[in-house]
């Protein structure tokens, strides 16, 4: 095997924005996701709408005006 092609392992940790943190090894040092398994719909069985960086406001605004019907 060829020496020094393969990337560094590290010890990871992964912060969900739910506030849960899970150990694992990876590449990256530090991994942040919006939902994990602790707080996915399908996995605790509760519906939840997650907006977390505004982004309906943000399509709404750029694009709100284009899709209604125009009168012709």
């Amino acid at each position: 095997m060829k020496k020094d092609i393969h990337p560094k392992l590290y010890d990871t940790v992964i912060k969900c924005a739910c506030g849960a943190t899970f150990e694992t090894r990876s590449t990256q040092k530090e991994i942040h996701v919006e939902i994990c398994s602790n707080c996915h719909p399908f996995f605790t069985g509760k519906q939840k709408f997650v907006d977390s960086a505004g982004r309906i406001e943000r399509f709404k605004k750029k694009y709100g005006d284009k899709l209604e019907p125009k009168e012709g």
